[in-house]
């Protein structure tokens, strides 16, 4: 009797979720009552992923997703899993404090995972002692195994929903692997993954400060001077603009503050644009000879990391920063301090409320007039700022000093702040991903960069929801 489609399908794909490599078996359905065979279909079930790696076989261990009923070693003793231990990243054994009962005996200790159990002697695991202590060795698939630790078998009981869908991630070729199913993604598991992704953000560019600071003597208001110029040099000139900023200490610039002048003339000449002689220009003249003064006052060079003004928007132009960024010197004193004792985010945009000089209203380099336009630092750039260098610093702070209140503060400001617009914001939003301020923004450029593009679904929760989903 044939047996009725939708049935089928039900079959099928349960047969799928609990069987991964057996291929075009048959399988006879009898009714409940009475042993009277009714049909038989054949089914073609999803074939092996394309290969299986160790880190998919750690995260199939780590979150259990296979078939834990009936297990037996490949001796033939019962197993039964009681904690699967956790993770290890560090060296040694994949998984530490594993509570496993093998046969009668109910063992504690660590787990080690490898694809094949010939790779345990490839890895030369038989010669350390960190895996000593190993109670079950866990493999997708047993080809050579002289030693007497137990080994666990996993092939042919893990969902081959999940290996299929894994699969299809690890050779999508689209914006984000997970683009045809991400739609399906709760809220509150973007809300918690958004979380976690703005804070391994700000902690890698905390980073670059705790690196300043051990440069510098742990001075935050130079780390912050480093960090501004590197910010002010977008992202052509982020290099040049950081080792102008290392060449000139806050406290010589201190000493000339009080002239705008002198101070265009330290950060233009250190850039090595007061190098050539413009007599057509009286203020480049003006400003090459405080340069060569101050040059010679103060034993300093030229930088040697060159900036660039190609492909670039006039208002960019690294004279324009420069000037910008000397008009903040000028204006600005213990700026750190004023930014983390801010009481709002308000006040802090006002302290970047700067223009630079008059004769850049009429110019975007030297000797080459152009229409008038004061040069201030406009909306979108001070949010940049914002983003890029105070909540990194303020953030770097609260975890220097062990003050929660400054990360709070930073995490609220990118809040306040608006959403950055480029490909990667403009991609998820097209996927209905929202993205409200530059907290949203920061997410989803950390998800893309350090997770998307690098293939790491396994570590990434909107992965992890996917294939949580495709396991029952």
């Amino acid at each position: 009797m044939p047996l009725n489609k939708s049935v089928q399908e039900v079959v099928v794909k349960l047969a799928n979720r609990h069987i991964a490599t057996l291929n075009n078996c048959h399988i006879k359905i009898f009714s409940r009552d009475t042993p009277v065979f009714i049909s038989q279909i054949s089914l073609h079930f999803l074939p092996e992923p394309y290969s299986m790696t160790e880190k998919l076989l750690q995260y199939i261990w780590r979150f259990l997703h296979f078939t834990q009923a009936d297990l037996f070693t490949t001796a033939g003793e019962p197993v039964l899993i009681i904690f699967q231990g956790q993770y290890n990243s560090n060296q040694g054994p994949d998984f530490m404090n594993a509570k496993i009962r093998i046969g009668g005996t109910t063992w504690a200790g660590t787990v080690e995972l490898h694809t094949r159990s010939s790779d345990w002697e490839k890895h030369a695991h038989q010669h350390d002692k960190n895996y000593d202590n190993v109670i079950l060795h866990v493999v997708w698939e047993d080809d050579n195994w002289p030693y007497p630790i137990p080994v666990l078998e996993l092939k042919g009981r893990v969902p081959g929903v999940l290996l299929k869908r894994y699969e299809d991630l690890m050779e999508a070729s689209t914006f984000i692997p997970c683009e045809k199913n991400i739609a399906g993604i709760p809220a509150i598991t973007w809300k918690s993954w958004k979380d976690r992704l703005l804070a391994e953000r700000l902690e890698r560019k905390a980073a670059l400060v705790q690196q300043y600071l051990s440069q510098n003597g742990n001075h935050w208001e130079e780390s912050c001077w480093w960090m501004l110029a590197r910010n002010f040099g977008n992202h052509v000139n982020t290099e040049a603009f950081e080792w102008i900023a290392r060449s000139v200490p806050l406290s010589l610039l201190a000493k000339q503050k009080n002239s705008l002048a002198q101070l265009e003339a330290l950060l233009l000449g250190q850039a090595g644009l007061l190098k050539q002689d413009q007599p057509a220009d009286p203020y480049y003249r003006q400003l090459r000879k405080e340069y060569q003064f101050l040059q010679a006052k103060y034993k300093i060079r030229p930088v040697s990391a060159p900036v660039h003004f190609l492909r670039m928007r006039p208002g960019n132009f690294p004279t324009v920063r420069l000037a910008q960024l000397a008009a903040l010197l000028h204006q600005s004193v213990h700026l750190f301090t004023r930014i983390k004792e801010a009481g709002s985010l308000e006040g802090v945009r006002s302290l970047f409320n700067i223009s630079a000089s008059g004769y850049w209203h009429y110019h975007y380099s030297f000797d080459r007039e152009s229409g008038y336009k004061p040069k201030k630092l406009g909306t979108a750039m001070i949010d940049n700022i914002i983003i890029n260098s105070l909540c990194p610093l303020l953030f770097a702070y609260g975890t220097y000093k062990g003050e929660p209140g400054y990360k709070d503060k930073a995490l609220q400001w990118l809040e306040q702040t608006a959403a950055e617009v480029n490909s990667i914001s403009k991609g998820f939003v097209q996927l209905g991903i929202a993205n409200q301020n530059a907290f949203d923004s920061q997410a989803l450029i950390e998800l893309k960069n350090e997770y998307c593009s690098k293939k790491r679904c396994l570590d990434c929760g909107v992965g992890n929801a996917l294939l949580k989903a495709a396991s029952y």
